[in-house]
């Protein structure tokens, strides 16, 4: 038979060349993997509210792959010197709302930021808080600041959440695309 030379083979099967391709695919695995590992452990500063019917601003430094379980466990640890009531509490008990979701303890802070998940009223994934730019700024431009996360115990919420702000409150499901939020008023 007779082969001609010019004809392109590449469509073809060859060994070396997928085992190349395996060989550069793990390699690219292994390094995004240790990217994602180093993202989670970066330290962020995470500004909250231990809400009892009146807010009580803090913040902790945590890291980026915390789950907001472990997170509320360091609060709980951090501010029962303060509110006798969370001595006795676990973590279980509490509850992390934020932008009116509440957020379920198997998510990470990592989660939210890398999925740029929104809430009702503004981004789960800015933890940080700044002054209120509406009061020197134009109102109609979507901020990218936050409210601070509320901390609450689950039975203050089941026994408020027919009263504001509770009554707000929903379980966070990543599913829900929650598109432009308005800001005061209604302006965007």
């Amino acid at each position: 038979k007779l082969k001609n030379p010019n004809v392109d083979t590449a469509f073809l099967p060859d060994a070396q060349r997928e085992a190349e391709a395996a060989a550069t695919r793990e390699r690219l695995k292994k390094e995004w993997v240790e990217t994602q590992q180093k993202m989670k452990e970066e330290k962020l500063e995470v500004t909250y509210s231990y809400w009892d019917g009146s807010g009580h601003r803090r913040s902790i430094q945590i890291s980026k792959g915390t789950s907001i379980g472990k997170f509320l466990e360091a609060v709980r640890v951090n501010i029962s010197s303060d509110f006798h009531e969370l001595r006795t509490a676990s973590s279980d008990g509490l509850l992390y709302i934020k932008e009116d979701l509440i957020i379920p303890h198997q998510y990470t802070f990592y989660d939210l930021i890398a999925s740029k998940a929104r809430g009702k009223s503004g981004p789960l994934f800015h933890f940080d808080v700044h002054d209120d730019v509406r009061l020197t700024n134009d109102s109609r431009v979507e901020k990218d600041e936050s409210h601070p996360g509320k901390i609450v115990e689950r039975h203050w919420y089941e026994r408020n959440k027919h009263i504001f702000p509770a009554s707000r409150w929903e379980v966070y499901d990543p599913s829900i695309e929650r598109g432009t939020y308005t800001i005061h008023g209604g302006e965007v």
